[in-house]
């Protein structure tokens, strides 16, 4: 059998070091193991004693039914052995299955936006489902079930040159052919596994990404290319499996002819050894060939499942392989800031802010600008612009690196993240809603908030006579993505958010796009409402919101061309009255 290399050896350290906290069910499971390991092969053992002694030499009815009665107690024994062996097994790969599962979903909620913006969703799905759900069985079927098979060969192989060594050797002329099958065979399931992981993660990205964009296949009559894609992709999926089911096919075949090979060479030893023996001598071979016979099928049979199961353990350690590589990604938003006590109510400071997605193509360059407290500021500019991006870094959603940005005095790393974020909302234009109630998507299952908050925040934005139309009202369930709701009450909802939350900055972002007028009157008044007494960053392309905004920025391609007031800019009569006037007259 092909032996685990380094790498795939120091995973299965780490898996093993993660069952530590769950020792007692190992030990529990791994006694019963090794009991059943010594218990299966005394049965034949037992059994060929009985036909010599009892039977053939002295048929002596007692006796034979006392140990006819022992191995029914042997066997009843093994059933309750083999019952907590597997409970135990299987609970101690569930409990740290969960615990790996727990790990890493936290460890991805920790990840940088930049992460999530080159790792497909339908990825990570599998990593954090399938994949962690593949390392049971190297706790289960491949750990616990390998350990017994190699100890029930060895005390079989003890047993039987122990009973007669020439008919041992006999026996075993097969097994180096076995040897060399099994090590083929486990060739063969290494290269499927491998390509059963490519193709499962392939068919879970597609399909993720089709049903959540199913409105765009179906609006651009796509559905039987996607269907064709598929289909390719499903193919490659079966085809894996069917690389597996092919290597099984010839093996097992290929085991189960050479287990018959070793009963025909037991066969032709007794023929030999029949050549001049008396009867008697003929019949106290009776129970050395039984014992034989059985202990044959206890031999190859672990030998035959020795290939699988160790290949059950080679699925594991490469799907916690991947399992693995997130865990150690260093993608996550650097949480070094210890700072708690910052004070938001001051001005923002962002100096020679340079920034890049990808290297060496800037989206911002050396942006220099002063967001004063309690003010609200609007950013303006075409697509790419860089508008968003400010969003990002001042959420920390992407760290910079050129240049700086501060509360005050307090750079924005040195805040400690969560502290940061207690203290901004951000009403974005793509409202992502939970397949839940109205109220825990706005509270966002916050035991801490009350429904009498809720209802309070809901009137405050103009939201509460929509909801109250609805069934269950409150508690009226949505669809995936809040689908059964309009736009506008999306964004409303967002609103509600937002007020319960009272940050200390407010960023909206596009937020009023893409709304009929009435809807937007109301998302009008909502900011209006939110924007009082506070920080406020808007960013929208419709340019009639934001002419109350204190001070407008206009960017172009990562830099600041204009800044002031609406009237002020208007009067410049540069970029931002150029976009004005085109915007108005598309109203028109």
């Amino acid at each position: 059998m092909e032996t685990l290399p380094i790498k795939k050896y120091n995973l299965f350290v780490r898996l093993l070091r993660m069952a530590m906290p769950y020792k007692r069910y190992f030990i529990i499971a791994f006694v019963c193991i090794i009991l059943l390991s010594f218990l299966g092969p005394l049965r034949p053992y037992i059994i060929g004693e009985m036909v010599d002694n009892y039977i053939i030499r002295n048929q002596d009815k007692s006796k034979l039914l006392q140990w006819s009665i022992v191995i029914a107690v042997l066997l009843i024994m093994e059933g309750i052995l083999q019952l907590i062996a597997s409970y135990f097994s299987n609970l101690l790969a569930q409990s740290v299955i969960r615990d790996i599962r727990t790990k890493t979903f936290n460890h991805i909620l920790s990840f940088k936006m930049r992460y999530f913006d080159k790792t497909p969703v339908g990825a990570l799905v599998t990593r954090v489902v399938s994949d962690v759900e593949a390392i049971t069985e190297v706790f289960s079927a491949g750990l616990m079930e390998i350990s017994g098979d190699l100890i029930s060969l060895f005390f079989v192989l003890l047993l039987m040159f122990s009973t007669n060594w020439e008919l041992s050797l006999m026996t075993l002329i097969p097994v180096p052919i076995l040897i060399i099958a099994t090590r083929i065979f486990a060739k063969a399931m290494k290269s499927s596994f491998q390509f059963e992981r490519l193709q499962v993660t392939k068919l879970n990205t597609f399909v993720q990404e089709h049903l959540t964009g199913m409105t765009i296949v179906q609006l651009f009559n796509r559905q039987k290319i996607e269907y064709s894609k598929f289909e390719e992709i499903n193919k490659g999926h079966r085809q894996a499996h069917i690389n597996a089911v092919w290597a099984n096919s010839i093996f097992f075949p290929v085991v189960e002819l050479l287990s018959s090979l070793s009963i025909a060479f037991l066969l032709v030893w007794g023929a030999l050894k029949v050549g001049g023996k008396t009867s008697v001598e003929i019949k106290s071979m009776y129970g050395q060939i039984i014992a034989f016979t059985l202990w044959i099928n206890q031999l190859y049979r672990p030998i035959r499942q020795l290939a699988d199961k160790f290949n059950i353990l080679q699925r594991g350690t490469v799907r916690a392989e991947r399992i693995f590589e997130i865990l150690d990604q260093d993608n996550h938003v650097q949480e070094d800031g210890t700072n708690t006590t910052c004070d938001f109510n001051q001005d923002i400071h962002i100096k020679g802010l340079t920034f890049s997605y990808i290297k060496e193509q800037n989206v911002l360059k050396n942006i220099n600008l002063i967001l004063e407290k309690g003010k609200t500021i609007a950013f303006v500019g075409a697509t790419g612009s860089g508008k968003t991006t400010i969003i990002n870094l001042l959420g920390r959603f992407y760290d910079y690196e050129i240049g700086s940005i501060s509360i005050g005095k307090t750079d924005l790393k040195s805040i400690d993240l969560n502290h940061l974020r207690s203290n901004i909302a951000i009403v974005l234009q793509d409202v992502f809603l939970f397949s839940d109630s109205i109220h825990n998507n706005i509270t966002l299952g916050d035991k801490n908030i009350t429904r009498e908050q809720v209802l309070i925040a809901s009137k405050a934005v103009g939201a509460h006579a929509f909801i109250t139309k609805l069934p269950g009202e409150y508690d009226y369930v949505i669809g995936e993505r809040g689908a059964s709701l309009s736009v506008g009450q999306r964004q409303l909802l967002a609103f509600i958010r937002a007020y319960l939350y009272n940050p200390s900055i407010l960023i909206l972002d596009e937020a009023t796009s893409s709304l009929d007028n009435e809807t937007e009157e109301l998302i009008k008044l909502a900011t209006d409402k939110l924007t009082q007494n506070r920080t406020s960053i808007i960013i929208a392309h419709r340019l009639s919101t934001i002419q109350k905004a204190d001070s407008i920025v206009v960017l172009e391609k990562g830099e600041i061309v204009e800044q002031g007031s609406h009237q002020y800019l208007i009067k410049k009569g540069g970029q931002y009255k150029n976009l004005f006037d085109k915007q108005f007259l598309e109203e028109e």
